[in-house]
């Protein structure tokens, strides 16, 4: 009986986390603060969601001994580890593409990436 209100704490935690993702998608100021924002929280909600479908599926292969629920908990295991190495590369990625297009964050006061560069440009 306590799994399922482990669960159903797990899934508040995710929906929760999941909805601040999506408003950081709206309210942040640019493409910057708007991937942490949202990488974050998309993260975080997530893995609570996979937590949420990883016990409730070794709760239901404890009672029934059906050998699906342990294919279900390892499946969403593993697609909680695909999330936790894709998510940070992608936002990398489009960080690294917007800034070298030339979007520039919008209240940086030292801007490292760019001091990089022209250092390396100065050097050659």
């Amino acid at each position: 009986m306590i799994a399922y209100y482990l669960i159903i704490a797990f899934l508040g935690i995710s929906v929760t986390f999941n909805m601040l993702g999506s408003i950081a998608l709206h309210r942040f100021p640019d493409v910057y603060t708007r991937l942490h924002g949202a990488t974050k929280c998309t993260t975080f909600g997530t893995i609570f969601a996979a937590l949420a479908v990883i016990t409730h599926a070794i709760v239901k292969l404890q009672a029934t001994g059906n050998p699906k629920y342990l294919q279900m908990a390892i499946h969403s295991f593993v697609a909680m580890l695909a999330l936790l190495l894709t998510n940070p590369v992608g936002a990398h990625a489009i960080a690294k593409a917007a800034h070298k297009t030339g979007y520039l964050p919008k209240r940086a006061v030292v801007d490292a990436y760019l001091e990089k560069e022209r250092g390396e440009k100065n050097e050659s």
